[in-house]
């Protein structure tokens, strides 16, 4: 296993490939988690940089019809894939959204990217059954790949205690302020990829 100092020396490039809650909706440019993790990556990992190729309101289809190009692009050491939560939205079937989850993780690692995947949650008024196969399909795919896996990108946010003081008003997207627990969530799978 490489020394930290090798890993600091490392040049690579994390592709984040996600939606809304990824490309800053209803934040200041700069705000949002991915920008905080650039910030955090220049401090600890100095040759680690970020490509944000997330889109508001993309899909899990949206996001396997881009990703060869991206990859091809960016030729990336590790790819973060946050994608699910507008499938959900639209009502679109739950084993569409794992397929294309799954596509996307065997395109990343076919690439020679290690892999995040990013777990996220509906709302209650979606009926617990649903609700438990929508969050559960993120690890599984996780796990039938052998990726990393943030079981879920709002923790502490959506289901904290000041829930309802963390939001935009509609609800789904965070505040500023929540990104860097958001980041947290994320960073505390992220770097020991970064490690190795």
């Amino acid at each position: 296993m490489p020394s930290l100092g090798a890993a600091q020396g490392a040049a690579r490039t994390i592709l984040v490939v996600g939606d809304s809650l990824l490309a800053e909706y209803g934040l200041a440019r700069g705000s949002g988690w991915v920008a905080l993790l650039q910030a955090r990556l220049a401090s600890r990992y100095p040759k680690a940089s970020v490509v944000n190729a997330s889109i508001s309101g993309d899909t899990t289809a949206g996001g396997l019809a881009r990703l060869p190009a991206l990859l091809a692009q960016h030729k990336p050491a590790i790819v973060v894939l946050e994608l699910g939560g507008n499938d959900a939205l639209r009502g679109l079937p739950l084993d569409t959204t794992k397929a294309n989850l799954d596509a996307m993780v065997k395109l990343a690692k076919a690439a020679g990217a290690q892999v995040v995947v990013v777990g996220m949650q509906v709302p209650p008024n979606y009926g617990r059954a649903y609700g438990e196969r929508f969050s559960s399909l993120f690890a599984e795919v996780a796990h039938a790949e052998h990726a990393a896996l943030v079981p879920f990108l709002l923790a502490g946010v959506a289901d904290g205690p000041n829930a309802d003081a963390m939001f935009q008003p509609d609800r789904i997207h965070p505040l500023a302020s929540a990104h860097p627990r958001i980041l947290d969530n994320v960073w505390a799978v992220l770097e020991p990829l970064l490690r190795r």
